[in-house]
């Protein structure tokens, strides 16, 4: 590792993702490298903008307007898209070329009439106000926030430039609107059903483990908002399900390995992960954790299930993140955001893997599996 904390992995170069490799996010040949910036550990804020690949980004003489109004001016060749997220570029990858897409459906096409400017918070949330406020002294044209804690770093960072949010949670009791069907000032955005589907995840096991009685559940205490909305929603079905409710808290890795080792003292008979970017980063970890110590788990995103995890049920972040992209193109248009009504992803799939379900000696019943959106055999 170098003195600027950069390492070199498959496909990408990180640490802390500084910056990556162009065909990540999308397939043409001549797609750009794109401006990314990323808080380090020490606190300090590191801005890199990579050359595209082709041709160069668009030069900005004086920055886009920083208010909607000015957004319908026409001049697409100026508009300058803030990206916000409190997780690294492993876990938005697949999400922004999702956004990307939902540009593209607005006519916008990053590198072309747009550019975007990303900052990516590595898991700290607490540093995410400072990347809020940078995007904000760049005077982006709208901000696009992936996830609660980014969400409402956005909103409390600006009255003026209209936000685009992503949550799992409600964003009425978060605070970032006053109504879904009118949100009111310069926020609106996307809801994915990560906490409306919680007590589905219970029923869901329920299903598959009839006899379960501990289910433990991993959260992120770093994020208070989400959890205190998803804790209540799985505190609310359990007893009707026979189930006591254990919490387990991570927002480290090291943190993460002792969770999975006090599973076996708490003798869980399953275990349900809640919606936080800090476990979508891990997903691969979190399934090979599932698996050595032989615990069936619960996500929310296919990839869990793909990377080994015995299940997972909620929102397709595909569709998600593409409305977000649709709803960031519209302002750029020039829509007011207390206009567009807060959407909410309808699209919800079970995916289940039954060659871990066999490894753990479960059998899982025909009406549960003829149910699934994917059998991964």
């Amino acid at each position: 590792m170098s003195g600027d904390g950069l390492k070199q992995t498959s496909g990408l170069r990180s640490l802390r993702s500084v910056y990556h490799h162009p065909k990540s996010l999308r397939e043409a040949d001549d797609c750009p490298l794109m401006p990314y910036q990323v808080a380090n550990f020490d606190g300090k804020v590191k801005r890199l903008r990579m050359e595209m690949q082709r041709r160069n980004f668009i030069t900005l003489p004086g920055g886009a307007a920083a208010a909607w109004p000015l957004a319908a001016s026409g001049q697409q060749s100026s508009m300058r898209v803030g990206f916000l997220g409190s997780s690294s570029l492993q876990a938005y990858t697949f999400r922004l070329r999702a956004f990307a897409e939902g540009l593209k459906e607005e006519g916008y096409i990053e590198g072309q009439n747009v550019v975007v400017e990303y900052r990516l918070a590595e898991d700290h949330d607490d540093r995410l106000p400072v990347l809020a406020a940078e995007l904000v002294r760049s005077q982006v044209t709208v901000i696009a926030a992936g996830g609660s804690p980014s969400s409402l770093a956005a909103k409390a960072a600006t009255a003026t430039i209209p936000v685009v949010f992503e949550t799992a949670g409600d964003p009425v009791t978060l605070g970032l609107v006053a109504s879904l069907n009118r949100p009111s000032g310069n926020v609106t955005g996307v809801i994915n059903q990560g906490v409306e589907v919680a007590q589905k995840k219970l029923e869901l096991l329920r299903e598959l483990l009839p006899e379960a009685t501990i289910i433990a559940v991993l959260i992120n205490p770093s994020a208070p908002a989400i959890t205190e909305q998803f804790m209540s929603s799985l505190n609310a079905a359990a007893p009707a399900l026979r189930m006591q409710l254990h919490v387990l808290r991570a927002s480290t890795d090291y943190e993460l390995d002792t969770v999975f080792a006090d599973l076996g003292q708490l003798r869980a008979d399953a275990l349900v992960i809640g919606p936080y970017f800090f476990f979508n980063s891990r997903m691969e970890q979190l399934a090979a954790l599932s698996l050595r110590h032989a615990v069936p788990a619960i996500f929310t995103y296919r990839q869990f299930v793909a990377a080994g995890g015995l299940l997972s049920y909620g929102a397709n972040e595909t569709e998600t993140y593409r409305l977000l992209g649709i709803y960031t193109g519209k302002i750029l248009k020039g829509a007011n955001p207390s206009d567009l009504p807060v959407q909410r992803s309808t699209k919800v799939e079970l995916i289940i893997n039954l060659k871990t379900a066999k490894a753990l000696g479960i059998t899982v019943p025909i009406t549960l599996s003829g149910r699934a959106d994917e059998l991964i055999e």
